[in-house]
Order: C-alpha cells, then structure tokens, then sequence
C-alpha cells in the first residue's frame, strides 16, 4: 500500500477540545497513567470543515438528514412539476435511509440517519431518476447508477468514507485514517471555579449574579494521521481527477490535519495552537504504523514536555526502522523545513 504518515507533536494550553456525555474532558487509560484524549470522530470533523474552507469547491460533503428539499430542487430544475418533484425528492430519500414518519407528522421532511453526499451528487441522483421514468424502481435505478464522477466536489467523502445501513452499495471506505489523539504524559483534569456579576446589581450589594465550575486539561498531545494514496486513487474514489487534481486534494487534506483545531469552548478556553513538531513520512509498500509506544511510557520533564516528547518519537521512529526494518521512500519534518516545503514534499507522492 502505498501511503502518508503524519506524526505530528501539540501542545494545547487550558481546553476541553472534546468532551464526554457529562461536559467532561475526554480521557483514556494508556501505559498505566490517564491521558488526555480527543476522539479521532472530533479531529476528523474540525480537519473536515477547515479543509472546506480552503478548498470549497472540492470539499463540498456534508452529513444531513435534509435530502429532501435539495433533490426536489434538483428535480424541478429538471423539468418536473411540483407535485412530481415532491414525489420523487421522497422516493429518493426513502432509498437513501429510512423515512422519519414521526418527523413527517411535525412538517419535517427528513430521513432518520445522517447521509453524507455532496450537491454534485443529489444532481446526478436526480439526473438518473428523471432518466428511469415513472418505473416503480426509478428511485432504486437512480442509486445504483451513481459513479466516482459524481464524487468530484466531495473529496471529503473520499477521505473520510461512509456508511450506508440501508444500502451498502453506497457504502465508501475512506482513504484516511485517523487514530484518537493522546497526550505523551500524565493528566490530571482540573476545575475552573467561575463567577459573574449582574452589571446591573445595585452597589450596596455583593456576591455574584451566577457562578459554576468547568472542567478542563492542557496536555502535549501525540496526533497521527495517515492516508492510503492507493485507495485515494481508485475508481472509487477520487480515480476521475487528474494526478494534479489529485496532489491538490491531498495538499490541502495535510494543512487541514495540520492546523485544524476542535472548537468546543474556543471562547472561554482559546487554546488555538499549532503542531510543535511534524514528521511526515510518505512509504511505497506495507501499512501506516503509529509511533504511540514511544509514549507507552509517560513523558516526564521539569524543562518542558514538548522537546522530550520529541525526543521520545524521534528514538521510536529510529528503534523501528532499526528492529523491523521499516523503509521510508521520504521523511519530512517540521520546523526543519518551513510548512509550504512539507506539502509540496508529501503531494509528490501522489499519482
């Protein structure tokens, strides 16, 4: 398998990047110690939307149980009436997922499970659907007709795939792989005592309009990604673009997972940051090793935990290639080489 590695070293001041179903900060037991964690699901979701951001036009994927409304625009664009358009945009979403009929009785036209597709996509759904005719399967014809070409605005869905329950031809394999991020070290996860005054309380009264407590850690997080450059490029997939298109896509994937940050509490805890340290490694056969056990043993230091988790990674990374012969086609690293250098090293691996 030919594929990217991304090994990458952050450090997070005060933050509740993902929490847990109580408001906690998330947590996981690794090497005996509690570490702090954030959910491979959360990382995904903020590299998706920065990866919109730069680059709308290719990564145009959204999760959405409101399939209705768009393909029935879809469809009147396409010359059906009103009625007949209703009528198909349903037959289509039935096909997509199960219908929502308690959601119907309140006005909400919707499927029960989220969908991930992009616009390119319901167009062409509605494009085959209008082509089957008024057969009682159109909706079903429709589905299966579905090509990569129509993935072209959705390179989000090639990375990160899909799962369909109610049909499995729709099911996608993503071509990334994200692992849930780690903290190198120890973590205790502290309280925040909060209060606020009532601006408006009179002067000769004290104490506070509203007060809490909030849970949050800091924590030098050890995050890895990787990608299968095969898969990316298949039929499936992303096999339609060009080379080009294609180094593009991976391009702005890497800054995405490079600079991306979870938001929960970006106003009260601010804890923007980018990576201390990346390895990007690029590999023509096997699959994507972590260098996790570095840590497997918890970091400790009195003059910093970023450097000696570097140094960790960096003995890891060495004992690997040393034990078990591990071949790398090309390493890149950060800050050794500026952040521009590192994508255009990692797209040229791409075909």
């Amino acid at each position: 398998m030919r594929h990217l590695e991304l090994h990458m070293l952050q450090s997070v001041p005060v933050a509740c990047l993902n929490r847990d179903d109580l408001g906690s900060p998330k947590t996981a037991f690794f090497g005996g110690a509690q570490r702090a964690r954030v959910s491979s699901q959360c990382w995904k979701r903020a590299v998706r939307e920065y990866a919109r951001e730069l680059c709308p036009q290719g990564f145009a994927g959204e999760r959405t149980k409101l399939v209705v409304e768009p393909l029935r625009r879809e469809l009147q664009a396409l010359g059906l009436n009103a009625d007949q358009a209703g009528d198909g945009a349903k037959a289509l979403a039935e096909a997509l997922g199960k219908w929502d009929a308690d959601g119907e009785k309140k006005g909400k036209l919707q499927i029960k499970t989220l969908f991930f597709t992009s616009p390119n996509e319901l167009r062409a759904l509605a494009r085959a659907y209008v082509a089957a005719g008024e057969a009682r399967d159109a909706a079903k014809k429709a589905l299966k007709s579905l090509k990569s070409e129509d993935l072209r605005d959705a390179a989000d869905i090639s990375l990160f795939g899909r799962m369909v329950a109610d049909d499995h031809s729709l099911t996608l394999e993503g071509a990334a792989m994200f692992s849930h991020a780690l903290s190198t070290h120890r973590v205790d996860t502290e309280m925040d005592f909060y209060s606020a005054v009532d601006d408006k309380q009179p002067e000769d009264e004290s104490g506070a309009g509203m007060m809490g407590t909030l849970e949050f850690q800091s924590a030098t997080y050890y995050r890895f990604v990787a990608l299968n450059l095969d898969l990316l490029a298949d039929a499936d997939h992303l096999g339609s673009l060009s080379a080009q298109q294609r180094q593009e896509v991976v391009r702005v994937f890497v800054e995405a997972c490079l600079k991306a940050l979870p938001s929960a509490r970006q106003n009260s805890m601010n804890a923007a940051t980018l990576p201390g340290y990346v390895l990007a490694v690029a590999r023509d056969k096997g699959h994507p090793v972590q260098l996790i056990n570095a840590f497997e043993a918890p970091v400790t230091s009195r003059s910093g935990l970023l450097e000696a988790s570097i140094k960790a990674l960096d003995a890891e990374y060495e004992t690997l290639k040393k034990v078990w012969g591990l071949e790398a086609v090309a390493e890149y690293r950060l800050p050794e080489m500026d952040f521009q250098a590192l994508l255009t090293g990692v797209a040229g691996h791409v075909r």
